[in-house]
This record gives C-alpha cells, sequence and structure tokens, in this order.
C-alpha cells in the first residue's frame, strides 16, 4: 500500500492525526504528531530531530555522546513505518506509527543488524515478552507524589476485584488488545498493585516493537486517569521488583532448533550452546537488562529475581529456566532482565550472546539443581550498574556484534547517569547521618 493509498484508509476511518513514534536510548517514546494529509510527505523526506534526542536524560540534561553535543547538535531523520501503523483505541481520530532513524544509537537498528547476523548463520530468534510494572494514585503526603494503588498482598496469579478493586487490569488489556500487539492475558502479581502482562511470541523485530508499544500503552492509559504506571525495576522498599522476561527459540528452516528428544534434557546441541553463550557474557549483557542505578536493588538472594549466573530445568530461581515444554515449543526463559530495560536492547544483547555461544561452540555447565542463591555453586552477576557497565565495554566479542558506536554511546549516556547520583545526596543518607553525626 503507498502512502497515499493509507492516507485515503485512515481518513476514511475519521482518523486525521498520526503519531509517528520511535524508542530513544533508555526506551522511552519520542513522537511528532503528523497531520494525515502530511503522512505522505512525511515517509518521502523523513522528520528531523535533534540527535541530541538520544543523549537527552529523564531529568532533561543533554549528556556529551560523542556526535551530539560535541558536532553542534547535529539533526536525524526519522521516517514512518507504514507497515506499523494502527489506530489508538483509546485516542478517537489518532493513528499510532512506529518509525527508523539514521541514529547510530537507534535500538531499533540495533536489534535489526543482530538479527541479520543470526541469519547469515541460517537462524530465525523467536521471542515472547513479558513485563511486570506497578500502578500508583497520586497521595500528596508521600515524598514521591505517589502510593502504590492497591495494597493488597498474597493475591499473586489472580484477577477480578479481589486485589483490583477499580477493574483496572480489565480496562488496558481490552485496549491493548485492541491496539493489535498479541496480548494474550494478564493478572496481578506477587505484590499489590503489581500487574503482569504476557505478550504472544513472534520473530524477536515484531517482539521489541509490541514490548515497547505495550510499555508505551500502559504508561499513557494511566496517565489518562491521572495515574502512574511505572516499570522501575524496584520502584518500592517494602516490595518486589518488576521484571522482564522473555522466552527465546531459535527456527531454521527445519523447525525449532532448540529440539531435539534424543539429547540429554531434550535440549538441542545448538540449544546448549545458546545457553552457554548467554551465561557466559551474562554480566554484560546485565547492562542492557537492568540499565539503571535502580535495577541492582531487584538482585538479590530470595527474591525470585537472578541474583547468580546459572541456568536450571523449570527452576525459577536460575538465571535461565528451561520451561518443561518440547518440540514446537522448546526454548529458554531468560529472567535477568527488570522491566525499566529497553526491549530492543535486551533482545538484541540476548540474541547476540546466544549467537556467539553458537558459533563458539560453548558448553554450558550441569544445570541448578534445587533452590539457587548459593554463590558457591555460580558465580555472582554485577551488583551495580557501573560494574555492569565495565563488563559490557571489556566485552569485545558482545560489543562488536552489537556495534561499537551504539555501545560508545551507551557507555557514555549510563556513565553520566551513574556520575550524576554518585553527586547526589539522598534522603536515605540525610535519614542515616544527619542526626548523629
Amino acid at each position: 500500500m503507498s502512502a497515499q493509498e493509507l492516507v485515503d484508509r485512515l481518513s476514511g476511518e475519521g482518523i486525521d492525526v498520526v503519531r509517528v513514534s520511535y524508542p530513544d536510548m533508555i526506551g522511552t517514546d519520542r513522537a511528532k504528531d503528523v497531520l494525515v494529509e502530511h503522512l505522505p510527505s512525511a515517509y518521502e523526506h523523513g522528520l528531523a530531530f535533534c540527535r541530541a534526542v538520544y543523549h537527552t536524560s529523564p531529568q532533561g540534561d543533554t549528556v556529551a555522546v560523542p556526535g551530539g553535543l560535541d558536532a553542534g547538535l547535529p539533526d536525524i531523520t526519522v521516517r514512518p513505518d507504514l507497515s506499523t501503523v494502527v489506530a489508538v483505541p483509546w485516542e478517537p481520530g489518532v493513528a499510532w506509527c512506529l518509525a527508523d532513524s539514521t541514529a547510530p544509537e537507534s535500538p531499533r537498528d540495533v536489534l535489526r543488524s543482530v538479527i541479520a547476523r543470526a541469519a547469515e548463520h541460517g537462524l530465525h530468534p523467536i521471542v515472547g515478552p513479558e513485563l511486570e510494572y506497578f500502578l500508583c494514585d497520586p497521595d500528596p503526603s508521600s515524598p514521591s507524589g505517589w502510593r502504590r494503588y492497591s495494597s493488597v498482598t498474597g493475591a499473586v496469579y489472580t484477577a477480578g476485584l479481589r486485589a483490583d478493586p477499580d477493574n483496572h487490569l480489565l480496562r488496558v488489556l481490552r485496549h491493548v488488545r485492541d491496539l493489535g500487539i498479541g496480548v494474550t492475558g494478564g493478572n496481578h502479581e506477587y505484590d499489590g498493585a503489581q500487574f503482569e502482562i504476557n505478550l504472544q511470541h513472534s520473530e524477536a523485530l515484531s517482539a521489541a516493537d509490541r514490548a515497547f508499544r505495550f510499555k508505551c500503552a500502559i504508561k499513557e492509559l494511566a496517565r489518562k486517569e491521572g495515574r502512574l504506571a511505572t516499570f522501575m525495576g524496584k520502584p518500592f522498599n517494602d516490595a518486589g521488583g518488576s521484571g522482564f522476561h522473555f522466552h527465546l527459540s531459535c527456527e531454521n528452516s527445519a523447525g525449532n532448533c532448540f529440539d531435539d528428544p534424543a539429547a540429554e534434557y531434550g535440549l538441542s546441541t545448538m540449544a546448549r550452546h545458546a545457553i552457554a553463550g548467554v551465561l557466559r557474557h551474562a554480566p554484560a549483557l546485565a547492562a542492557l537488562a537492568n540499565p539503571t542505578i535502580n535495577s541492582y536493588k531487584r538482585f538479590g538472594p530470595d527474591t525470585l529475581a537472578p541474583w547468580l549466573i546459572d541456568w536450571g530445568l523449570d527452576n525459577r530461581s536460575a538465571m535461565i529456566r528451561i520451561p518443561p515444554e518440547r518440540g514446537a515449543g522448546a526454548r529458554f526463559e531468560l529472567r535477568l532482565g527488570d522491566a525499566s530495560a529497553n526491549p530492543y536492547l535486551a533482545i538484541a544483547g540476548t540474541i547476540a550472546a546466544a549467537l556467539l555461544g553458537v558459533l563458539a561452540c560453548d558448553e554450558p555447565p550441569a544445570p541448578l539443581e534445587g533452590y539457587g542463591y548459593d554463590a558457591a555453586k555460580s558465580p555472582v552477576l554485577p551488583s551495580n550498574l557501573s560494574s555492569a557497565l565495565d563488563a559490557l565495554e571489556a566485552d569485545t566479542p558482545l560489543t562488536e556484534t552489537l556495534g561499537k558506536d551504539f555501545v560508545t554511546s551507551f557507555l557514555s549516556y549510563k556513565r553520566d547517569e551513574v556520575e550524576r547520583f554518585q553527586r547526589h545526596v539522598t534522603d536515605w543518607e540525610f535519614t542515616e547521618y544527619a542526626y548523629h553525626l
């Protein structure tokens, strides 16, 4: 369908604005609303944005990333991907379109390049995302200005009014279903006001696109109600964290190439190599899957979040869990990431690590047995963002697979985040020291 044919179709459906959006470095959406009659021009010529949009912190600072401030804040071009246009169910007259960017740190292009590397070896990654988040109500008496929408505990794997008195889950589930992003279902999670919604598995770029759209949609729907939906790794001291788990398998011309009924555990040689690759590159991968200062407060013993670099058969205390299904369902679940991760980068890093393991014919150690979290049995993941960034920089095979320009930008951006935090006096410090010292 040509751009003009798409305009005619959208106009006939009562749509007069197309929201063109793309993910920045941290996975939040940057966008421009385009009047529908100007969509062909935007598609042909692209939309101009300042490249520093990728280098802008959540507090509005422009980080000194090579190619940004030092180059005089040049433009990049963002071109709508017309195959992704969909009507926004909660915004009458508006359609939503993803876009591709000419910036070297474009997360969508980073993932696309890794997928192309895998395809050179006849491998096509399949990904199934799972994301958790907390819903908050305004609370002027809270230091943050927010409180959890529900305080009900012990309601994990429930639905309905028991832990969701306003039926938030039902409303958003129907909206994101109508958005066409492959939502299958959802439930209340471990902590009060924490929810999980699952997405269908698909080829990797589609999975990342849908996870990105899902996060944007959940936050926008919360804003419409005067609420805050947060995908922070661990937003509350008295609650657990929110994960971004995803299931990964690979297909080739013969089908699922992780399955082998005759092999140990029913896993093919390729599956073992892929698992070993993710284990080997896990310290570096943590920088992409756990990309904030806050992320590392989710880790630790007895958290059901990974702390050690290990794998296990249907074992939720392991970093890599092998679900019991085999055949077409053979796969592994990476439980490393938290929900703040940029879906494109977390998926790209995992595919890259798995591919490196396959190419190197790496073999994993014996799988974890029993409950994990014994540091005498397995290496420990990085305990803070600085260590994870150092591990990423030192992992030459992984950085070369992801692209050196992207890694340079990512490291510069994230190290600035660490430096700003180290200079900031926190509430904890004042409470701990001010009275006694």
